[in-house]
């Protein structure tokens, strides 16, 4: 899962557009060792076939995993939506909370309140008004002490508050709260000399994914960034290939 992270991620330094097929096929990469990875840990015996690159391969069975957490589903659930893969967010959704916590990942609750509420949003479950507001209320400072202050406030958040902006089909206020996403995003990445060398600040994962979201729902995005590859939020390479 990391490698083909950090393949997307360096691709999308030289392709901050993503305007070449090579950076669309390191994000549907992302996407299929992140969705297999799920997929085996979900099975406890037997295998799982799963399409990686232009093949579909075969995958022992894993059951819980230490990268089987609530983290990861997260970051692959991002690529999904990216992607616009249906059949892949039918079963990122399906994938049990409980199997995230049995990864024995350390890490605030709330992360699993959100979790369960991109869940119940895109199967149409009932509760998403209170999962949501779980969520938010879970992930104040105050209560959600694990994560770093900064990184909660300024990275980790900002998907929660731009995903209340779209439930509300809040137009104007998304497009306020992407702008403060993208800025947030840039405060937090650059801080430290550490921090803008690593390659986890080149794209705003989390609030470009819910911005394809948005896209895809008609909302005007009126924000361009270089955290934000044009490309992949117009959704240009979908259908390119089978994925």
């Amino acid at each position: 899962m990391d490698e083909t992270l950090t393949l997307f991620q360096a691709r999308a330094v030289l392709d901050p557009d993503a305007a070449e097929l090579e950076t669309w096929e390191a994000a549907v990469s992302a996407m299929q060792v992140g969705t297999a990875a799920f997929m085996a840990a979900q099975a406890t015996d037997g295998v799982v076939e799963c399409r990686i690159m232009d093949e579909v391969r075969t995958i022992a069975a894993t059951g819980p995993q230490f990268y089987a957490n609530a983290g990861n589903w997260l970051a692959t659930l991002w690529f999904v939506i990216i992607c616009r893969d249906q059949e892949r967010m039918d079963a990122m959704c399906q994938v049990p909370v409980e199997l995230l916590r049995a990864s024995g990942a350390h890490g605030d609750e709330y992360v699993y309140h959100w979790v369960d509420a991109l869940q119940t949003y895109w199967l149409e479950h009932p509760g998403l008004v209170e999962k949501m507001q779980a969520a938010i209320t879970a992930s104040y400072p105050e209560i959600a002490t694990i994560a770093p202050r900064d990184l909660l406030q300024n990275v980790l958040y900002q998907p929660i508050n731009l995903f209340s902006h779209f439930l509300r089909k809040d137009h104007e206020g998304f497009n306020a709260a992407l702008v403060e996403a993208l800025e947030l995003h840039k405060t937090y990445w650059t801080a430290t000399a550490e921090r803008v060398a690593d390659l986890n600040g080149v794209i705003a994962l989390g609030p470009l994914a819910i911005a394809c979201l948005a896209y895809d729902a008609g909302f005007p995005i009126e924000v361009e960034s270089e955290y934000l590859p044009k490309e992949l939020l117009e959704r240009s390479w979908v259908g390119e290939f089978e994925t």
